[in-house]
């Protein structure tokens, strides 16, 4: 899945969120997991894929993130409860 996409991460179900947007999803969520960049999600242990949507163009995807990280939490909550209303990490979903 090497293709723009904007995506959240979390701490635990109803945790601490993260948007972020890349054009390797995996290889971006794998970084996250394994800590290998310090930030806000190794800060916060945002290591669960819980949302995500692939866009055709990186700047589609980067205003989509804008959008959401302009909206509220409850938006983002939403978003996950239909994706993944389990909060189920959907890391594995992408190899």
């Amino acid at each position: 899945m090497r293709e723009p996409a904007v995506y959240i991460m979390a701490s635990r179900r109803n945790g601490t969120l993260y948007t972020g947007v890349t054009s390797n999803l995996p290889r971006r969520v794998y970084e996250h997991r394994e800590v290998l960049l310090v930030g806000f999600t190794s800060r916060y242990a945002c290591k669960l894929l819980v949302w995500y949507e692939p866009y055709p163009t990186m700047a589609e995807a980067i205003t989509r993130e804008k959008q959401i990280k302009a909206g509220s939490r409850k938006k983002k909550l939403a978003l996950i409860e239909v994706m993944s209303p389990d909060w189920r990490d959907l890391y594995p979903d992408l190899a």
